[in-house]
């Protein structure tokens, strides 16, 4: 009986591409950065996409050209990419990006009276930046801080549980700059910049799978006729 044919990873046209023009010097360097971290260059796509997105405050076009060049993959796939992500925006939008939370903890909280509040004080929709371009306001799902309802996050910021009056106090000290210093301009998803990549000691990943085999084996020997581990 013959050995049966391998089938390889699918083949990629070959990409020529261009020298990056939209990106600035800093970024491009701490993206170059980035991508010797990983054993792969497209293994960057994503960080790369944040970098673009703190420099810009949205993912641009020019930038996913730039994206594509640098880690060999097409624009396309970058905004395939970046469109499936809440946090990546491929549209314009404001300098703070608000997002109020109606999932049920919240909701129960108010929620829908502090959205309609929002929406009626900023004179947009959710989903609306203010003509000053300083807000967007999100409609959000589950936003993980229940115990502070109705949640509210800026820029992907805790704000902590938010009323009418305080909402609105909220607002002018995003616009007067006064939380500058927590909450950056949207686009700056950490100001900690990443030194090292994933790193693991192969040692300890082979300990740990021959200790997992071996529970396993464990389980399988008392497990009842038919019964899966």
């Amino acid at each position: 009986m013959s050995e049966p044919t391998r089938i390889g990873p699918p083949r990629r046209a070959a990409l020529a591409p261009a020298a990056p023009t939209h990106l600035t010097a800093d970024i491009l360097t701490r993206a170059r950065q980035v991508i010797d971290l990983y054993p792969e260059p497209r293994s960057a796509l994503i960080p790369l996409c944040h970098l673009a997105q703190e420099q810009d405050g949205w993912l641009t076009p020019a930038a996913m050209v730039d994206i594509a060049g640098l880690v060999g993959v097409t624009p396309g796939e970058v905004l395939g990419t970046a469109s499936f992500y809440d946090m990546l925006h491929t549209e314009p939008v404001g300098r703070h990006v608000v997002a109020v939370c109606t999932n049920i903890a919240c909701l129960l909280s108010g929620a829908a009276e502090l959205l309609e509040h929002a929406e009626d004080s900023l004179g947009v929709g959710a989903g609306g930046t203010t003509r000053d371009g300083a807000i967007t306001l999100e409609e959000a799902e589950c936003l993980a801080d229940c115990d502070r309802a109705p949640c509210v996050q800026v820029n992907h910021r805790y704000v902590g549980a938010q009323t009418p009056g305080s909402f609105d106090q909220l607002v002018a000290d995003l616009r007067s700059g006064a939380r500058d210093a927590e909450i950056p301009t949207h686009g700056t998803l950490i100001r900690v910049r990443r030194t090292t990549g994933l790193e693991a000691d192969p040692d300890a990943v082979a300990d740990e799978r021959r200790a997992a085999g071996e529970a396993r084996a464990a389980r399988e020997a008392v497990a009842p006729d038919g019964v899966g581990a």
